[in-house]
């Protein structure tokens, strides 16, 4: 059957739009994996996001997917350690985020094998549609046209569901943003004093700042804790013991067991505290 000019425009056009869809998809993609997982000191969260987009940038559809369903689609049960002892810096506020969609294990491998199933579909519309249909006849646009018209809509359902998932994610952004804002979060983060008032002394936000002073103003491996004293007066104003309940500096020190304490006389006879961290 000889060929319909219009019909082969009929063809181009549908692939164009398949193509299109799909290119969407992987953007869509792209962004959610550059945002659902990130770990470490805060200050750095926003330059390893726009690290990540750079390197998602070129990478394949297939690529993309093996991507999602190791860390953002998961069976339940699912667990990583984002910010695993000894990896983070005691000196330096680290938080880790992660949002996942989880999933019973037979749902997860029939989505896992539905999305496998369009990065396929992706491949043989880009490789091979003109092998499978003989665009140069009537009779192979129009079953051209029927396999795109189909293609399409398995496309545009994947796209529909992958537009949810975004929206449940950044829903659950919105709320985290909303907590990050309350005096409890503040605490947590901040202090690392829990919202039962519970906490780790390795963790506070006290020990952090008596680190910090000690890296400051040490002298052959001992700090002065006036001198740290009065600095973290200035700078950190709210790290109080009685913050942590307790008393005194010097109970600080000696409770957290995350340093030594000893006591020297000084030129005026007054016995004054040194510290410093333990190794």
């Amino acid at each position: 059957m000889s060929l319909n000019p219009e019909m082969q425009h009929v063809v181009q056009r549908l692939l164009g739009r398949c193509m299109l869809r799909i290119q969407q998809y992987e953007s869509l993609l792209k962004v959610m994996l550059a945002h659902h997982e990130l770990a470490g000191p805060v200050d750095t969260l926003e330059v390893q996001r726009s690290e990540r987009l750079g390197k998602l940038a070129d990478k394949s559809l297939g690529t993309l997917v093996k991507s999602l369903f190791e860390s953002y689609l998961v069976p339940d049960g699912f667990e990583k350690d984002l910010l695993p002892d000894g990896k983070t810096s005691a000196d330096r506020i680290s938080l880790a985020i992660a949002f996942r969609v989880s999933m019973e294990q037979r749902r997860w491998e029939e989505t896992k094998k539905a999305i496998e199933d369009l990065v396929a579909l992706r491949n043989d519309l880009v490789h091979h549609l003109i092998e499978r249909f003989d665009v140069w006849t009537e009779e192979g646009c129009a079953t051209a046209i029927a396999h795109l018209e189909a293609s399409y809509q398995r496309i545009d359902l994947h796209y529909c569901e992958l537009v949810e998932w975004a929206k449940s994610m950044d829903s659950a952004r919105e709320d985290m943003v909303a907590l990050s804002q309350t005096a409890v979060f503040h605490d947590l983060l901040v202090n690392g004093i829990a919202p039962d008032g519970s906490f780790e002394w390795s963790t506070t936000g006290i020990v952090r700042v008596l680190r910090e002073a000690a890296s400051r103003f040490q002298v052959e491996g001992w700090t002065s804790l006036d001198r740290a004293r009065s600095w973290m007066s200035e700078a950190y104003p709210d790290q109080t013991p009685q913050k942590y309940r307790c008393r005194t500096w010097p109970q600080v020190l000696s409770e957290s067991r995350q340093f030594l304490l000893e006591y020297r006389f000084g030129n005026d006879g007054a016995k004054q505290a040194w510290y410093r961290t333990v190794s």
